[in-house]
């Protein structure tokens, strides 16, 4: 039993990232639109639709600002950790010093929930705008290439083609990724702005007239179900290896970054619940069609539109994101050497690159998007809870460590931010705890008969 919690320490895991360290190409405010790229998004243009018309009603404003309360008590515990570990890895690595190794492989199973199955979720959701657009052009695509099988399609795809090109691009390099998403997020901001001034004078009081359909049930369940769509903070933890300051960036970046996106969500939810009824937005493109409805064919395209490009940005991210992880597990022995190694040309983990798009194009092609999302979500808070537990014991195990930004009032935050996940995961667990059960299941299997056989702990 002693072995499966057996940990690496702050130091070695230094160490070993220096030896084998990704190229530093980041800056502060590259982080925080890297952050921003990643969390405005498929929660936004599509998500925040579903939600309100199968949860929560018009309160889904509230349902975001109680997932932001949340995120923002873990997001100061992740930023504690991610200025004292500033290596590729994020939550994984983290667990893995301070909790062990078995906790650090759990970890690792929810961040390819947060991470590969938020990216199907997204490219899903770019699909859904494409097919809007092309439409309204008086372009038709065959259904059965834009719905999965259990739609009564065949295949998604344009989310399987865009997850292939976005794949291509980390392959070549972080640069030149960031290059595409400060100028996409750009043109996101946008048109959320846009959106925000065509909408605004249309609302309408009486859409608001029953805020609460769902009870206060339904606005936690909303929240629990939107929560993937803050995942962005998170993911700017994983370029810590990349950043040329993570001492100083990092905090910047993820607080900075879950501040502006708080706001949006917020003032989004808001007028689009009150320029149509709540019951009419599930479908693959609400922002759109809510403007269509009310008469603004042009603000409907240009809001289709800036949402294809800016989901884009969101879906970069976190397909970075998880080839980040494989990179830090495969450098700690647990999967095969192969998904650490470095393109001679790009200096990317271009292996890693390759096998996460393979499997966002396959999941985004065969899988509903709604149940995407919830296991994305669960993935989300299961890593969260871990790091906020990791922050308490690290404060009482090694206080004489050097923490150049600190948690305030830890012993206050942490534990809101474990109680505050705990809640939700128990309330996405009885909509769709089946198959999350099963994938952990799996991870354990792998574990037990690779991952801690080749760790290089085992050996020692």
């Amino acid at each position: 039993m002693k072995s499966l919690f057996r940990t690496k320490s702050i130091e070695s895991i230094l160490e070993g990232a220096h030896k084998n360290s990704l190229k530093k190409t980041l800056g502060a405010l590259d982080l925080v639109l890297l952050g921003i790229g990643c969390t405005i998004g498929t929660g936004i243009f599509v998500l925040t639709g579903v939600a309100a018309a199968e949860h929560a009603g018009p309160a889904i404003s509230i349902s975001y600002f109680l997932a932001g309360l949340v995120c923002m008590f873990a997001g100061l515990a992740y930023t504690e950790l991610a200025a004292m570990v500033p290596v590729a890895g994020s939550a994984y690595t983290y667990s893995y010093a301070v909790l062990g190794e078995l906790v650090a492989w759990l970890v690792a199973c929810g961040l390819v929930l947060e991470y590969t199955v938020a990216a199907s979720t997204v490219a899903a959701g770019w699909s859904g705008y494409l097919v809007g657009i092309l439409k309204q052009g008086g372009i038709f695509l065959p259904e059965y290439l834009t719905k999965v099988p259990s739609e009564g399609g065949v295949v998604n795809l344009p989310a399987v083609l865009i997850a292939f090109f976005v794949g291509a691009l980390l392959v070549r390099g972080t640069k030149e990724s960031v290059i595409v998403n400060r100028v996409l997020v750009g043109l996101k901001l946008g048109v959320i702005f846009l959106f925000l001034l065509i909408a605004a004078p249309e609302i309408k009081m009486e859409n608001y007239a029953e805020f609460f359909p769902f009870g206060i049930h339904g606005v936690v369940v909303g929240a629990a179900t939107i929560f993937f769509a803050y995942l962005g903070f998170d993911a700017v933890a994983t370029t810590a290896e990349e950043c040329k300051n993570p001492k100083r960036d990092l905090p910047i970046g993820i607080i900075g970054s879950l501040a502006v996106c708080t706001v949006i969500y917020i003032a989004v939810s808001l007028v689009l619940t009150g320029i149509v009824n709540f019951s009419t937005l599930s479908n693959p493109e609400p922002m759109a069609r809510a403007l269509r409805e009310n008469g603004s064919n042009i603000g409907s395209a240009l809001v289709g539109t800036g949402a294809v490009a800016g989901m884009v940005t969101v879906l970069l991210v976190m397909m970075y994101g998880q080839s980040r992880i494989f990179f830090a597990m495969s450098r700690d022995g647990l999967i095969p050497a192969s998904f650490s190694k470095l393109h001679k040309k790009f200096s990317t983990p271009y292996i890693s690159c390759i096998i996460v798009t393979i499997a966002v194009m396959l999941i985004s092609g065969f899988t509903p998007i709604r149940t995407m999302g919830q296991m994305s979500s669960l993935g989300t808070l299961f890593a969260f809870c871990v790091v906020a537990i990791g922050v308490l014991v690290l404060r009482v195990k090694r206080p004489e460590l050097k923490r150049t930004f600190k948690c305030p009032a830890v012993f206050f935050v942490a534990p809101m931010a474990i109680i505050s996940c705990g809640y939700l995961i128990y309330t996405l667990l009885l909509e769709t705890g089946k198959p999350f059960f099963i994938w952990f299941a799996i991870g354990l299997v792998v574990y037990f008969s690779y991952g801690r056989r080749k760790s290089p702990l085992n050996k020692k």
